[in-house]
């Protein structure tokens, strides 16, 4: 049984969902499991995909024992075949977090970005370096599948406590202002 709340953070996706798990105890964070369950592209029809992805979203909440959920809502998509196979994944998602009795928070990107980095307009190098730091992972993950659902558990965390008594950072101005040692510039 998880000591802290336990939230899980999930990226959604037709090709490779995220998820993060972190445990937030009292004034700190810290992971628990965060990775990225990827689909082959063509080798499956679109329904035996979304069983994958939904079968190992199961096992990841069986393993990781959760208490709470955070995903990230829709977007704009370049294309309505985009949008229709996200949304997909995203329902399969929510399906498999309902169905684990997890009460769910949408969060939309923009509001992800600005919890973490400190403005809605982060890129996603922005958001991963934030994410390793708040978290104090000592590499950063492979995939930006992985940050980002681990960005949307530390949304989610925020909610339930000021990120000042987590002393970490709310804007990269603090940041550079409490860790110089930190930042490298980029000389010509």
């Amino acid at each position: 049984m998880p000591e802290g709340l336990r939230i899980i953070g999930v990226d959604p996706g037709s090709i490779r969902c995220g998820y993060g798990v972190i445990e937030l105890r009292a004034t700190e964070l810290r992971v628990v499991d965060y990775g990225v369950i990827e689909v082959r592209r063509r080798a499956e029809a679109v329904g035996a995909r979304l069983h994958f992805i939904f079968t190992h979203l199961q096992a990841i909440l069986a393993r990781t024992v959760p208490q709470e959920a955070a995903i990230e809502s829709l977007f704009y998509a370049r294309n309505a075949q985009s949008l229709a196979k996200l949304a997909q994944a995203r329902g399969v998602a929510v399906l498999a977090l309902a169905c684990a009795g997890l009460p769910i928070a949408e969060y939309a990107p923009r509001r992800i970005k600005q919890a973490v980095v400190g403005h809605g307009n982060a890129t996603k190098e922005q958001v991963r370096y934030m994410v390793r730091a708040l978290l104090g992972l000592e590499e950063t993950p492979r995939l930006y599948d992985a940050t980002d659902a681990l960005a949307v558990a530390l949304c989610h965390s925020f909610r339930r406590v000021q990120p000042a008594t987590l002393g970490a950072p709310r804007t990269w101005k603090e940041f550079i202002e409490r860790f110089p040692e930190r930042v490298v510039s980029a000389a010509p």
